[in-house]
């Protein structure tokens, strides 16, 4: 392995032993605490997971099977997706300073050379002093949406549209599936077409956050904050 040696006219920050140690301690805290809720997140996406697949086996149990349970498994979607959200934001925050340690001490640490940033025990310091969120509910959402709950609701939707078209027997036009959409005293057209706000409201937060976050990120240097 090449030796790497430390920038001309930069300090690395010393530490002693027993800070060391007590970082040490931190720095497994923090992994703990973001693998803790990490698995949090794993299990809201299970609910959602499995609620959707009770949705679908009722939905297609049989050809005379109600399309309901799909579109009332969208109300229970956008709960676990909200519950979801505001657990990414606390996993974020543990992942965030387990993350900044990695980059500001142990990388340095290993090849020898002083970090990047180096105020990075200031700015680590102050989110444990006045903790806060470092990324939005909206971002967090848009977020899980984009990496898990796009694919179960595009399942959803994929699975509403073929229910309605070939069940009791396949339609032979677009007539027959609005009318088939229909739901008590509710028209075909009005469940269809909150059907797309529905999605379209999805896409628009899906799109929205990825807009973000790539203006958030861009150009970001390892001074500019945690997270």
């Amino acid at each position: 392995m090449d030796t790497i040696e430390p920038a001309a006219g930069v300090a690395r920050q010393e530490f002693n032993g027993a800070e060391i140690g007590a970082i040490a301690h931190l720095y497994r805290a923090e992994v703990y605490r973001s693998t803790i809720w990490r698995t949090r997140l794993d299990n809201t996406t299970n609910w959602a997971i499995v609620t959707m697949g009770i949705a679908l086996s009722t939905t297609f149990s049989s050809r005379e099977a109600s399309p309901a349970p799909l579109l009332l498994v969208g109300l229970l979607l956008a709960l676990f997706l909200a519950l979801e959200a505001r657990r990414y934001r606390y996993f974020n925050v543990w992942r965030a300073r387990a993350r900044w340690l990695e980059t500001n001490l142990y990388a340095p640490m290993l090849s020898g050379t002083a970090g990047h940033d180096q105020a990075w025990r200031t700015r680590l310091a102050r989110d444990y002093t006045t903790p806060r969120h470092h990324i939005s509910f909206a971002g967090s959402a848009g977020r899980r949406l984009r990496r898990s709950y796009v694919w179960i609701l595009g399942i959803q939707t994929v699975a509403y549209c073929i229910k309605i078209a070939v069940h009791p027997a396949p339609a032979s036009g677009l007539t027959e599936i609005v009318e088939r959409a229909a739901l008590g005293p509710l028209p075909g057209w009005l469940i269809l077409a909150a059907g797309v706000l529905y999605n379209a409201g999805w896409m628009t937060l899906a799109i929205t956050s990825w807009w973000r976050d790539h203006q958030r990120h861009r150009g970001r240097t390892a001074s500019d904050s945690m997270g």
